[in-house]
């Protein structure tokens, strides 16, 4: 019995991290996907502080081509330090 992704490729996917609201970690987010993914438009990118304005997630929409891709993002992103979480 094969595996398969339940997912069909390629497709747009949101990847949303979570960090301290510092201009770093928008850079920082934003890059770490561009490394698998090449140059992400403005517009695929959404930032959304918290209420006090510590923490932001960034949300970026990428066009996804593999399960595998989306791992290795996810592998990354999770083992970044300033990722405070990955969804």
């Amino acid at each position: 019995m094969s595996e398969e992704s339940v997912i069909e490729f390629p497709c747009d996917f949101p990847i949303k991290m979570m960090g301290r609201d510092t201009p770093g970690f928008r850079t920082i987010a934003r890059s770490i996907i561009e490394n698998h993914v090449g140059p992400v438009e403005d517009e695929a990118v959404k930032f959304n502080s918290s209420g006090r304005g510590n923490f932001v997630s960034v949300t970026v929409t990428v066009t996804a081509t593999s399960q595998q891709q989306l791992d290795d993002i996810y592998r990354d992103v999770s083992g970044h330090d300033d990722v405070l979480m990955a969804l």
